[in-house]
């Protein structure tokens, strides 16, 4: 878990993005605030595979800003630090639109690197961008992804994934209100990595953001339910909202009543 946070600045927890790693290969989920930042403690922690100059592919949810803030921070400074090829990067529609703005936003950074004194290769910058929906969107030697549509608040396209390797199964829901694709994608997954917010802490919030969280996101009662149909080995939370006063042994505690399984509360840099 490289971040575990929401659009609130956290710093304890960076913003969204999960790494899957397979026999030192890394897939990131997301790529909210911090990523890179993120990723270079893991390397000093013993993860080589999440060395920033090594992320090369790059699966988002969907194109709110709190998970798509750190792109250009995984673009440029892993092209920097050395990475030699194109970002391989996978999101719903809308995507390879982001990815070409964002190379025009950074159009003087990538030509001044270029054509300065600065060490550089030609390719790093660049990014092979994937809009895609349902459906197995990626597979190589070490993982297959398979997409599913999830619904978040107006968003006409958001999207959870789940990996498969030769051992292993891991569903992350993205952002999402309750829902049947989640709990057919897991189907007796290994992890299953949930969003979720604090119904205590919801009843602290106005009207108008309780509307928009219930629409949205997926409550600690809701997602008892969906785990308990769902039947993951592990349930890892993360983008917990609490909100008020409400913690996150209270979150764990709403969980755990309608779910008899395992589960705990994601914190950046664990590993599960």
């Amino acid at each position: 878990m490289l971040g575990s946070g929401t659009p609130n600045p956290d710093p304890d927890r960076s913003g969204p993005a999960v790494a899957i790693v397979v026999n030192g290969t890394a897939y990131l989920v997301d790529a909210g605030a911090g990523v890179m930042r993120r990723a270079e403690q893991a390397k000093r922690a013993g993860v080589a595979a999440l060395d920033p100059a090594k992320i090369r592919v790059v699966f988002l949810t969907h194109l709110h800003s709190d998970h798509t803030i750190g792109l250009p921070d995984v673009i440029h400074t892993g092209w920097v630090l050395g990475r030699t090829v194109a970002l391989q990067l996978y999101g719903p529609p809308g995507t390879s639109a982001m990815a070409t703005h964002l190379t025009e936003a950074y159009s003087a950074d990538i030509e001044n690197r270029r054509t300065g004194l600065q060490p550089h290769n030609e390719n790093g910058w660049m990014v092979d961008a994937h809009d895609v929906t349902g459906a197995v969107v990626y597979r190589d030697s070490n993982v297959t992804v398979t997409a599913y549509e999830t619904p978040h608040a107006n968003w006409q396209h958001a999207l959870g994934y789940r990996f498969d390797t030769r051992d292993r199964s891991v569903v992350i829901s993205g952002d999402s209100r309750p829902n049947d694709a989640v709990v057919n994608a897991c189907n007796g997954c290994d992890v299953l990595v949930h969003e979720v917010y604090a119904t205590k802490g919801l009843l602290q919030r106005s009207a108008e953001w309780r509307r928009y969280h219930a629409d949205a996101h997926t409550s600690g009662t809701e997602l008892a339910a969906i785990a308990t149909r769902a039947r993951p080995k592990l349930l890892v939370l993360y983008h917990q909202m609490l909100w008020g006063d409400a913690t996150e042994a209270e979150l764990l505690a709403e969980i755990r009543k309608g779910f008899p399984g395992t589960v705990v509360s994601g914190k950046d840099l664990e590993i599960y």
